[in-house]
């Protein structure tokens, strides 16, 4: 038998402590230092029961670096507590006072700290903002309790939770009876399990905010201001914060304060009377009496403009608490400021990470940068800008030439745009069928002609947009994957682009290098607008109510006059008809054109601005801001206008079916693009009925869209434009009978051609002088004599 080794007790009790050693032996808990490491958490016992006063402050002065100071915490709280009565907002009311009453009354829960606030109050200074910024999880402890303390009488009757009320008001009872033993840490209630509120503080709101790649360890604990753009969330789930126990044996009710993700579960009482009748009381947990937070995990990844060069973008996960949760969605692009801590891992992952722990933000305030059109609330300022604008008669030119005022022309194609962004409310019959309000449009045209600058400028302006390209989509991008989640390993659907831009614009580039079994999965996102999924045992349905806005170009690269339309475009008809607008845009040599066009780009180049355009361009947040408002409207059709649109639509019909190469492919869906177009064009002038000139200019954009094609082809025949406008005039006299064609309805029907007012004119003249027709001196409206 070998003899015990004599080094054992060395390691236990070395011969020179760095404290001195109590006199009664020591516990046996030291003796599984591994034990105690590996807990998820610290147990409450040793952070609850406090040391004697002397022999803290006698730790707390060794352990002090020299020349640090002391924070008095009573004194903090005291200078919290004025500040929150003390206060006053921009008009002189108590600001803080007014919060904490709407909680007594539970119309809130949130009490948001701005620290904006604290730096304008005359009682702070900076040392006590900079221990808040830098010590905030401590901090928002110190606010909490002064809230408790400040919290007033409700004035309002509120509805109440009954099993809640009872239950604290059995507590409180208990307390004041001496039910539970004072002097045993565990059975003092925490405060908060009697909080319904929660304290969050905001950073400063001038501050830039920093990049993921910016917040370094320096900045662990402290409140920090994040941007970046929101690729995941996790369900909303319960968190629990305090674990309530009742022990069998004595009964007593006993508390855990829960400050992590894993917590270890108490199982034997350890209340005093057990101790004593060393009867070791089974504990039950009671779910009903503790209590739990909202709780959301979300994945924050870095702008795309802040990422550098052959990198990859970096990613935070963000704890969201309470108040905060549901705020935001995968696609958003947001400001976030919290506190940034420390997560070690747990269970293998402990063991495989070692001493690395991961990192997470705990988030206190979100803002958003681009709001929805539904949240979008008009400051008075603006108010009154768009009031103005609304008065102008020629809004809808500046509206449309303020989107990307540095591309030279294509003012049909911004005007398109503009009714793109603005949109038509989406109609729901009784027997729930839907009909979309969103328009499409696709770009078609050579290269070089904007078409993406275009793309991108309008998923600027658009409060919630995505971009991506034919080549770098698949199928199941646009639409949506079956992946496992990382935290429950179970199959979850991850949104495509065409999901996460629901209620916005989806701007697909390159849409001609799309596999054809990929752009099938848009077939059913363009019309009904749904995402129908049958993966992995998941069957489910998403909405997508998106406006899609894609750039092609032709079959073989540039448009081939001498091919028809059809072969050039090289889209199935299927897809065409869901397009409310099918642009060509041609890249046609023209000797005054091409020189407008490189005075205005070398002006872009030296001056990095537009050239002047008679008018000061809106920025993007006006425009967004006028759109919001429009979109509130509801216009309706009215009744005298179902036959005027019902005989255009008839009218195009008849004219591709004597076309032997046909421009467009007209369907019954061409007919609710004129309708939409229509109701787009009347919520911009803040109408609530569709007008007539509504109608002609949704004509004559469908028309123009093709105005390329109507060019050539007038070269082909032979007509000059003279011959051309007489002849359309002739016709449309024809074909209503009448000897008489007013001026506006010809200038109409004329610039669906492409013609100007000038050459309609011109056309008049010369043919009057023929006495072919006569002219009113002051309308211009036409009388045919008849020969």
């Amino acid at each position: 038998m070998s003899p015990p080794r004599p080094t054992q007790t060395h390691l236990i009790f070395p011969a020179t402590p760095p404290l001195a050693v109590p006199a009664k032996p020591p516990p046996l808990i030291p003796l599984f230092p591994p034990f105690r490491q590996t807990l998820p958490i610290s147990l409450p016992q040793p952070t609850r029961v406090s040391l004697p006063p002397t022999t803290a402050a006698a730790d707390a002065a060794d352990a002090m670096p020299p020349g640090a100071k002391t924070v008095d915490y009573a004194g903090e709280r005291a200078l919290a507590k004025d500040f929150l009565t003390n206060f006053a907002g921009p008009h002189g009311e108590p600001k803080y006072q007014n919060i904490l009453q709407d909680i007594a009354n539970r119309k809130i829960r949130a009490v948001q700290i701005e620290l904006d606030d604290l730096f304008h109050y005359k009682d702070v200074d900076e040392e006590f903002l900079q221990r808040v910024t830098e010590n905030t999880k401590r901090y928002i402890g110190i606010f909490a309790e002064a809230v408790d303390e400040l919290m007033p009488e409700p004035t309002e009757a509120f509805t109440v939770d009954e099993d809640r009320d009872i239950l604290m008001t059995q507590r409180v009872d208990e307390g004041a009876d001496g039910g539970a033993d004072g002097t045993d840490p565990l059975q003092r209630m925490p405060p908060e399990i009697k909080r319904f509120f929660e304290v969050y503080i905001k950073a400063f709101s001038k501050v830039t905010p920093l990049t993921l790649r910016q917040v370094k360890a320096s900045n662990i604990g402290q409140l920090v201001k994040i941007s970046g753009i929101v690729t995941r969330c996790s369900d909303v789930k319960p968190l629990m914060q305090v674990a309530v126990y009742t022990c069998e044996e004595c009964g007593f009710e006993i508390y855990q304060e829960v400050t992590a993700r894993v917590f270890m579960p108490l199982f034997e009482c350890p209340s005093q009377r057990c101790k004593l009748n060393k009867a070791k009381g089974n504990l039950i947990l009671q779910l009903r009496a503790s209590k739990f937070l909202k709780f959301q995990e979300v994945k924050l990844q870095e702008l795309a403009e802040h990422v550098p060069k052959g990198h990859i973008p970096r990613s935070l996960t963000a704890h969201l608490r309470g108040e905060l949760t549901r705020k935001v969605a995968p696609g958003d692009v947001v400001e976030m400021s919290g506190v940034f801590l420390p997560m070690p891992y747990h269970g293998f992952r402990a063991m495989r990470a070692g001493l690395v722990a991961d990192t997470y933000l705990e988030a206190m305030s979100i803002t958003h940068f681009k709001k929805k059109y539904e949240e979008y609330e008009l400051k008075g300022d603006e108010q009154e800008q768009i009031d103005r604008l609304a008065e102008d008669g020629d809004i809808y030119s500046k509206l449309s030439k303020s989107l990307a005022p540095e591309i030279f022309g294509h003012e049909d194609v911004k005007k398109a745009l503009l009714l793109l962004l603005v949109g038509a409310p989406h109609r729901k019959l009784a027997d729930g069928m839907k009909i979309r309000g969103d328009l499409h449009i696709c770009l078609m045209g050579d290269p070089g002609v904007a078409k993406s600058q275009l793309l991108k400028h309008i998923i600027n302006v658009a409060p919630r947009g995505v971009y991506t390209t034919g080549r770098g989509s698949s199928g199941v991008g646009l639409t949506a994957a079956v992946q496992k989640d990382p935290v429950t390993n179970e199959f979850v659907l991850e949104g495509g682009a065409l999901v996460l831009a629901d209620m916005g614009i989806c701007a697909i580039d390159e849409f001609d290098k799309m596999e054809e079994s990929d752009r099938t999965a848009i077939h059913e996102v363009m019309e009904q607008q749904t995402v129908s999924i049958a993966k992995a045992g998941i069957t489910t349905s998403l909405n997508a109510r998106t406006a899609v806005i894609a750039a092609a170009n032709p079959a073989w690269g540039r448009y081939d006059m001498r091919r028809t339309p059809a072969e050039n475009i090289n889209l199935p008809p299927a897809l065409l008809s869901r397009f409310d607008l099918l642009w060509l845009i041609l890249d046609r040599a023209d000797m005054e054109t091409d020189l407008e066009m490189a005075r205005h780009v070398v002006h872009v180049h030296q001056n990095l601005e537009s050239p002047a355009l008679g008018f000061t361009a809106l920025e993007p947040s006006v425009l967004r801001a006028y759109i919001s408002a429009a979109r509130r409207v509801t216009p309706s059709v009215p009744r005298d206008l179902e036959e005027y649109i019902a005989t255009a639509y008839s009218s195009i019909r008849q004219e591709e079916a004597k076309s032997n190469a046909p421009h467009s492919y007209t369907t019954i869906r061409t007919l609710l693009s004129i309708v939409r177009i229509s109701i787009a064009l009347a919520r911009l002038r803040f109408s609530e009925t569709v007008a007539q000139s509504d109608v002609d200019e949704a004509l004559r954009l469908m028309q123009m869209s093709k105005y390329s094609l109507y060019s050539d082809d007038r070269q082909r025949s032979g007509l000059d434009a003279i011959s051309d406008i007489y002849s359309i005039l002739r016709d449309e006299a024809a074909r209503t009978s009448s000897m008489d064609v007013k001026f506006a309805h010809a200038l109409n029907l004329i610039s669906r051609k492409g013609y100007s007012e000038a050459q309609l004119k011109e056309c008049l003249e010369e043919y009057a002088s023929l006495n072919v027709w006569q002219i009113h001196q002051s309308t211009f409206d036409i009388h045919f004599i008849d020969a």
